[in-house]
């Protein structure tokens, strides 16, 4: 690969986005190249699906929670052949667009089209999903707001492509399979010791939280069926002698609190404002103090425990605690405690449920429970260690992540580089 510097060897590309292109390539609407098709009643070939993040997919292949849904009657839906472009008519301006390598059907909303001799699949894939290409989609789309713009052949058929000869094309390809596959190669193994790191962080505050600080110290049996044994001075109770529920009133400036699956409970506003149920009226809202214990009774199983950070109110499914002894007692410590409780899936287990997924912790079925209590010296001192271990974790996996953010930023500039021929190859 070599930079090339000889602007004198570039034209202007007359393409949105693009400013020069080599001279020798040639620019076309993409009515020039392609053709629209749309042959229906193909119903048992493989469903296929355009995504953002991969272009043209398997539907079966899908791992993520599925929002969309499939009709019944499949006759509508389009063929689609190896080579063909498809675009996502109501997402291509957000790059949901690409050149299929399999042969199945798509939605009948989507535009298919089948692409002319002379044009190799795998560029073509490269060139129709960079940045430049996605604007031009953009200004062909019609809609109302930010979310969904539908776009139509007689705007499409007017985009401008930039062409290079069939045997450049090829190499450009070549060329940029093989650093993506590269890239996303340093990707993986980025994203794997993410994993790794985030294992041995659940590990090490389990180990802290369950165990104590010293790994020399005496233990003994817990009879706490899912933690084993403890150190051999904790004493052992059950929680009812420890917290008491509460039950404060509403003031009339509270804001809404929220126990999220992360350990964090704080006012919603300090997250986010939109995506929540608001009850119409706010019946059985109960009132909720700073450094009170928070457990969301129907996700507390995934962790959404934690000491409130604001005062508020919040629903009357919370269940809210307070310490009968506030010098034996940490309320930090024991959210980490019932958070470590609820990953081991002993919430879950304890928890009544109509059906599944719908499982709901009580305060009659956390007082029932043993509970081991370190010296609340000791309490402290955990939730100090587990912080640092956090803070360690997290800033080496936040820095994993701004690397992966950059490699993608990268590539993404490369990818255009190379099919706008601001890179000789």
């Amino acid at each position: 690969m070599m930079t090339s510097s000889k602007y004198e060897a570039y034209r202007e590309s007359h393409i949105p986005g693009v400013d020069l292109i080599p001279k020798h390539w040639s620019t076309v609407p993409l009515c020039a190249i392609s053709k629209m098709k749309s042959i229906t009643n193909c119903r048992d070939k493989e469903l296929l699906s355009v995504y953002l993040d991969f272009g043209v997919i398997r539907f079966s292949d899908v791992n993520e929670k599925r929002t969309n849904s499939t009709s019944d009657d499949m006759s509508k839906y389009q063929e689609v052949s190896p080579g063909d472009f498809v675009l996502n008519n109501q997402q291509a301006w957000r790059g949901s667009v690409g050149v299929s390598k399999y042969e199945g059907i798509v939605s009948p909303a989507y535009i298919v089209l089948e692409l002319k001799a002379g044009i190799d699949a795998n560029f073509a894939n490269y060139f129709f999903r960079n940045g430049a290409m996605v604007s031009q989609y953009l200004i062909c789309s019609r809609g109302v707001g930010t979310i969904q713009r539908n776009l139509y052949w007689p705007q499409l058929r007017r985009v401008q492509v930039a062409l290079p000869p069939l045997p450049e094309q090829q190499r450009i390809a070549n060329f940029l399979d093989q650093k993506t596959a590269e890239i996303d190669d340093t990707i993986n193994k980025k994203q794997r010791l993410i994993v790794l790191l985030k294992e041995q962080k659940a590990i090490l505050i389990n180990q802290v939280v369950t165990k104590g600080l010293d790994l020399d110290v005496l233990m003994r049996e817990s009879s706490v069926e899912w933690i084993g044994k403890v150190p051999a001075h904790w004493k052992g109770t059950k929680a009812k002698f420890l917290f008491v529920q509460s039950r404060l009133p509403v003031r009339k400036e509270d804001g809404v609190v929220t126990a999220y699956r992360n350990g964090q409970v704080t006012l919603r506003s300090n997250r986010r404002t939109e995506g929540y149920t608001v009850a119409i009226l706010e019946q059985g809202y109960q009132g909720i103090r700073k450094g009170q214990l928070v457990l969301n009774s129907m996700d507390a199983f995934a962790g959404a425990i934690g000491v409130s950070d604001s005062d508020g109110k919040c629903s009357p499914e919370y269940v809210i605690c307070d310490p009968i002894d506030q010098d034996e007692i940490i309320q930090s410590y024991y959210a980490l405690l019932l958070r470590e409780m609820a990953l081991s899936g002993y919430i879950e287990v304890i928890s009544s449920a109509v059906r599944q997924r719908a499982m709901r912790i009580r305060f009659n079925n956390l007082s029932s429970l043993l509970l081991p209590v370190p010296p609340s010296k000791e309490q402290s001192q955990i939730v100090e260690r587990v912080s640092v271990i956090s803070d360690r974790f997290d800033s080496l996996i936040e820095k994993l992540n701004m690397e992966i953010d950059l490699i993608k930023e990268y590539c993404t500039i490369l990818i255009s580089n190379a099919v706008t021929g601001k890179i000789k190859i």
